[in-house]
């Protein structure tokens, strides 16, 4: 007993001196990064990614063989079941071949399912990309809007300082101090205000990267500041030739075409081929084939329903098609439109009104060192240079 107590006390000790083991920090993560993590991660993508894999065992499906059947008829039994005693019977395989083409069709009619399924999981991991990436730039700018909260809060108790000096000194009202401690306290609770902005953020872009909101999470990248560097009509071609949801109506069409095309081969006839071995009681065992052939005396019946029901559902869907190639092409040229002017309000911001707000902070900032100004002109002028960099 006294011994375990010793160990247990030396444990102690070990565990108390032995230095901790510092915690690696957070990698800090790019757009890229981010990017990938939502990729591997996202659970809706890798759905779709099990999606395609099911159509395409479906499609392997579709154009397989039919399986063969086991004949077998005993025929003159004297008894109920009575197999050793009867007195014929027939021992064969029959397996069904398609015309000529119909399997192949089918393959391909699955294809374009399959081809549909990639096409909307080209989209959804479009849809991913976009979330992770407008929560990507949203927490630089909560990130930037705080710096800049941050410094207004720093400014203004430097001018509350000031101004507390100067009141001792009997060089300003006490109406001024007051006015620097209001200001003091709206630049406090902006600071607060962005830093909850800023968790956020953080907590939208690991959602987005399918992580818990509350992940540590630090990356590092910029804004952008390029507009569109071409023509909005060769952008409207790129997005017609390459939208997700207009591949999936295109395969769709191609599907409903060839649904159209296995109807029509509906009217040539599949065939059944059979071989069996004969045993007759008192004579010698035989060989017997048989070739079945179906006769579609009502082919007016049924197969013109399906084709015309496969022809009016390609005709939807081209019409669909074409609305949609005109609407995304609406999509892309207001985009194109929005994003030039963005690059030129940046840039009229950054060659004149960013200018001048800077200047004017500058000439402020000097006037009020030099005792010119009351740190309430030099705190508009700040909050105005800081509202122009947002």
């Amino acid at each position: 007993m006294k011994k375990n107590v010793a160990w247990y006390a030396l444990l102690g000790v070990f565990l108390v001196l032995r230095p901790a083991v510092p915690q690696s920090p957070e990698p800090v993560m790019t757009l890229e990064q981010c990017l990938d993590a939502a990729f591997q991660s996202h659970p809706l993508l890798r759905a779709a990614a099990h999606d395609v894999q099911a159509a395409r065992a479906r499609a392997r499906q579709a154009s397989a063989l039919a399986q063969p059947s086991f004949d077998l008829d005993v025929d003159l039994q004297p008894k109920f079941l009575d197999f050793r005693g009867s007195g014929e019977s027939y021992v064969g395989v029959s397996q069904v071949l398609d015309f000529p083409g119909k399997r192949s069709l089918r393959g391909k009619i699955a294809g374009t399912e399959t081809e549909s399924l990639r096409a909307d999981a080209a989209l959804l991991k479009l849809e991913v990309r976009f979330s992770v990436q407008e929560a990507f730039y949203r927490l630089l700018l909560a990130r930037e809007n705080l710096r800049y909260a941050e410094q207004d809060r720093d400014l203004t108790r430097d001018f509350l300082d000031r101004a507390t000096v100067k009141f001792q000194a009997g060089d300003v009202a006490e109406m001024e101090v007051v006015r620097a401690r209001v200001e003091a306290a709206k630049a406090v609770n902006a600071v607060r205000v962005a830093e909850n902005e800023l968790r956020l953020a953080r907590a939208r872009l690991n959602v987005a990267m399918s992580r818990s909101p509350a992940a540590p999470l630090e990356i590092q990248g910029a804004f952008e500041k390029t507009g569109p560097a071409r023509p909005a009509a060769e952008f409207s071609g790129i997005a017609v030739e390459g939208r997700p949801e207009l591949r999936r109506l295109r395969h769709e069409i191609e599907g409903e075409r060839l649904r159209e095309r296995l109807a029509v081969f509906g009217y040539l006839p599949d065939l059944t081929v059979g071989v069996s071995r004969h045993t007759l009681a008192g004579e010698p065992r035989t060989w017997d084939f048989t070739l079945s052939i179906p006769v579609p005396l009502f082919f007016w019946q049924p197969k013109a329903g399906e084709i015309a029901e496969a022809r009016a559902a390609r005709q939807s869907l081209e019409e669909q098609e074409k609305a949609l190639a005109r609407r995304i092409a609406l999509e892309v040229e207001e985009a194109h439109a929005e994003a030039g002017n963005a690059a030129g309000q940046i840039a009229l911001f950054e060659r004149e009104i960013l200018v001048q707000a800077e200047d004017a902070y500058e000439k402020y900032l000097f006037s009020y060192q030099q005792g010119e100004i009351g740190g309430i002109e030099l705190i508009e002028s700040r909050r105005t240079l800081i509202e122009a960099r947002r």
